[in-house]
């Protein structure tokens, strides 16, 4: 029984940790901590009355290091470089669901942070937690750097595309839409109800944190892999993300290929179902779910792969994929608790 704590308990990703934890039939929640909510978890989290008797209060990192075997980092960026460096020096595994450790130098993680690096020790041996991809890597490491929610849906999505086509993919477009807790637990005047509902609209258009993660690890598949156009958009719902993927090939091919590449691809993998050709995913279909769902689409002419990548965002695109990434880590079984 591994013993966990959840820095940032009060945020939805969190709250979600903290429910998929209470259910977990190997992991103990033995410390939270919240710095601008303190309470009773049934206070702050009222749908979880009864499963729980823990207090949330401000971080304490010696309560933190005598309370847990394992931290997850549920904390806004910038946090968790300054908690991380100290739980390793202690002998505790982290998983850091912020995108403190995504980017692979300081400099880079300033020019899309707009922060310095204060742990850039730790930034070298960050594991990204993305289980398709580096499922060995995660089972030895001490840190995870759990994968932004835009990155997973899109990686997962083009994967297999990019290891295929090697040189002949001509460019990527990404229209990603999220729901409303994509953008955390703060209070500005564009999320407040009467501005979300009934409006749509795209934000950091060509400037987001998440497009240089999402081309660090397709060029790591494949070098030549053009650099994406990201382009996201917010939804007036509370949770999923769903991304059309355009993918211009420089020859053509056709569905039944795309579709046996994927199917095999992902043949092994429980959390990503590639759909019958013809058949597009919906975010009901995953939401409250840690897959991801996968359809696809070739145009006329043979040259055109619309790949449509939906996922959970608290779910496999933060908590969920925390948690896939602990039990890989600890050797449970993958599923344990997400099932």
């Amino acid at each position: 029984m591994v013993k966990t704590g959840i820095v940032g308990v009060s945020g939805y990703s969190g709250g979600v940790l903290l429910e998929i934890l209470l259910k977990h039939k190997d992991a103990r929640v033995t410390y939270v901590s919240a710095n601008n909510t303190q309470g009773k978890i049934d206070d702050i989290w009222p749908k979880l009355k009864g499963q729980s008797e823990l207090f949330c209060d401000k971080f304490d990192l010696k309560k933190a290091v005598s309370l847990c075997d394992l931290v997850f980092l549920a904390v806004p960026h910038t946090i968790a470089m300054e908690i991380t460096p100290e739980l390793l020096k202690q002998g505790k595994k982290v998983i850091d669901i912020s995108g403190d450790y995504r980017l692979p130098t300081a400099s880079v993680y300033k020019k899309w942070y707009g922060a310095d690096h204060k742990d850039t020790s730790n930034l070298k041996k960050a594991v990204y937690g993305l289980p398709e991809l580096y499922r060995e890597k995660i089972k030895k490491a001490d840190l995870i750097s759990n994968p932004g929610c835009y990155p997973t849906a899109a990686i997962l999505g083009l994967s297999p595309v990019v290891t295929s086509f090697p040189a002949g993919i001509n460019s990527i477009i990404i229209d990603a839409k999220s729901g409303m807790s994509g953008a955390g637990k703060k209070a500005k005047t564009q999320f407040i109800f009467s501005e979300l509902n009934e409006n749509f609209y795209a934000y950091k258009v060509l400037n987001h944190q998440h497009a240089p993660e999402i081309d660090l690890h397709l060029g790591k598949l494949e070098k030549k892999t053009p650099p994406v156009n990201f382009v996201p958009h917010l939804l007036p719902v509370n949770r999923g993300i769903l991304e059309t993927i355009y993918v211009h090939l420089g020859e053509k091919t056709g569905l039944e290929k795309i579709h046996s590449i994927y199917k095999r691809f992902y043949k092994t993998e429980s959390f990503v179902r590639v759909l019958e050709p013809q058949k597009q995913p919906q975010l009901k279909d995953i939401a409250g779910t840690n897959f991801c769902d996968i359809g696809l689409e070739i145009s006329p002419n043979g040259k055109l792969l619309v790949i449509t990548s939906v996922i959970d965002n608290l779910l496999k695109g933060a908590s969920g994929q925390a948690v896939q990434n602990m039990n890989i880590m600890l050797g449970f079984k993958e599923t344990e608790g997400l099932l």
